[in-house]
């Protein structure tokens, strides 16, 4: 505190003093900072004053600044070159908004290295930026299509996401209709996926899950059977497949009353008929494989699948019959040994998961 008020003193002093002898010389007068050589001592540090008479150029020290720290002297020359000298340069800035980017440049930077925007058009357009950006703020923030908006606006953004895109104003309802564009780019953006991740004789994983809606003008809404626990909230199915690794090949929405296993011929159909893979192994649990499922869709497909009993059968399974009087133990039956499930139990035992086993 004591050295801020000091420089602040030296400067008042140093502005008076140069303010009172441009007054008492009519030529143009020029004060600058000298430092003068000593063999014994550390150079002086001189305020000088400059005035030409005729042809000759007068000087006089005005004042010896050797004492003074090193950074008030460097303040003294910066105010005599017309400069402005503080005691805190943060007092000269003002922040008025910050961006957060780190993030912001990884995801988007990953994004476009595995080929997203090519995947969701071949050529630049307003709605692909759009697409692309949802995306990246699904994985940064989640939120509603309106609080997105809001982020990716320039007046209300809070990362450089919106920006780095060159998007500008955006609006919810912008963000709508590019969900409409994207709903009409979706069997292209499967086809695309499918043929980068999937190949003849390998893997796809299935499931379907489901997410209760609020309001009623939904087609596809309707109450069935709810995984989110909410009583008296309608809902849709979703199915999912994806590769072996897990990536997300393609998504279609059911009305919220189908059942599970009813969804799996529309699965069969996609692999075979949109993605031209004749061979392919589904895997899916065992509430969605039913015996039916195999008998009707896969096996009539020519599918094959990876699957697991329920626990039913497993006991089932487990309860060898007891020989009758007189009967040889070799001659008992296995269970369903005549039925037409001996087949599909068999390969599903493999995969059977109980700790009856």
């Amino acid at each position: 505190m004591l050295h801020n008020i000091f420089y602040n003193y030296c400067c008042n002093c140093l502005s008076a003093l140069i303010n009172c002898l441009l007054g008492s010389h009519n030529s143009p007068v020029s004060f600058h900072i000298e430092s003068i050589p000593n063999q014994a001592n550390k150079p002086a540090i001189l305020l000088r004053q400059a005035w030409r008479e005729g042809c000759r150029v007068r000087k006089k020290t005005l004042a010896n600044l050797s004492k003074l720290p090193p950074h008030v002297v460097a303040g003294f020359r910066t105010v005599l070159k017309g400069g402005l000298a503080v005691s805190d340069p943060s007092d000269l800035l003002r922040v008025e908004r910050s961006w957060a980017h780190g993030h912001v440049a990884a995801v988007l930077g990953t994004c476009r290295s595995l080929g997203l925007e090519r995947i969701l058009h071949r050529h630049p357009s307003r709605c692909r930026d759009l697409a692309l950006a949802a995306v990246v703020a699904r994985v940064l923030a989640p939120d509603s299509k309106l609080a997105t908006a809001r982020r990716l606006s320039p007046a209300t953004a809070d990362s450089s996401l919106g920006a780095l895109l060159g998007l500008g104003p955006v609006s919810g309802n912008e963000l709508l209709a590019m969900l409409d564009w994207l709903l009409a780019r979706q069997r292209w953006i499967e086809t695309s996926l499918a043929n980068r991740h999937l190949s003849d004789a390998t893997l796809v994983l299935y499931d379907v899950s489901s997410s209760y809606l609020e309001g009623r003008h939904c087609p596809l809404a309707a109450f069935g059977h709810n995984r989110d626990g909410k009583k008296g909230k309608q809902q849709i199915v979703f199915g999912l497949l994806c590769a072996a690794d897990g990536c997300p090949l393609a998504v279609e929405v059911f009305a919220g009353n189908t059942a599970d296993p009813t969804t799996v011929a529309a699965q069969v159909q996609r692999i075979q008929k949109r993605f031209g893979i004749e061979r392919i192994a589904l895997v899916g649990d065992r509430g969605m494989l039913t015996t039916a499922r195999l008998r009707e869709d896969l096996e009539p497909a020519g599918l094959d699948w990876v699957s697991a009993l329920k626990n039913a059968s497993v006991r089932t399974l487990l309860k060898r019959p007891k020989p009758a009087a007189g009967q040889a133990p070799e001659a008992v039956q296995a269970p369903f040994a005549d039925s037409g499930e001996c087949e599909h139990l068999i390969r599903r035992i493999v995969n059977a998961r109980s700790e009856l086993l």
